[in-house]
């Protein structure tokens, strides 16, 4: 039974974070400042959460920085994100069958 409580507790939680700005905030923000902040959040928290993980994901530093060191390379010359995300797997593979 605890598991609904759960669920329902997290949806409430989902619901209040995306309609809470709504409510806030009703006239257009005029800031150019807060504007930019706001523009770059999404970037920020999404790097702050993923970039920590590669470096654990698989186990060997060695593969990890090489790996991101691929992908860093691809998406610099603007590579769509398949590929660079296939490219960056499969040289952390390929670096991890030589690296012990």
């Amino acid at each position: 039974m605890s598991i609904w409580i759960y669920i329902a507790v997290m949806a409430g939680v989902t619901y209040l974070i995306r309609v809470l700005p709504f409510a806030l905030f009703t006239k257009k923000i005029n800031s150019a400042l807060l504007q930019s902040f706001l523009y770059y959040v999404p970037y920020a928290v999404l790097s702050a959460m993923t970039f920590p993980a590669i470096f654990y994901s698989t186990g060997n530093t060695v593969t990890s920085l090489v790996g991101t060191a691929v992908a860093l390379i691809l998406a610099y010359f603007d590579l769509p994100l398949i590929v660079v995300a296939l490219a960056a797997s499969a040289s952390a593979f390929i670096c991890g069958l030589f690296v012990v």
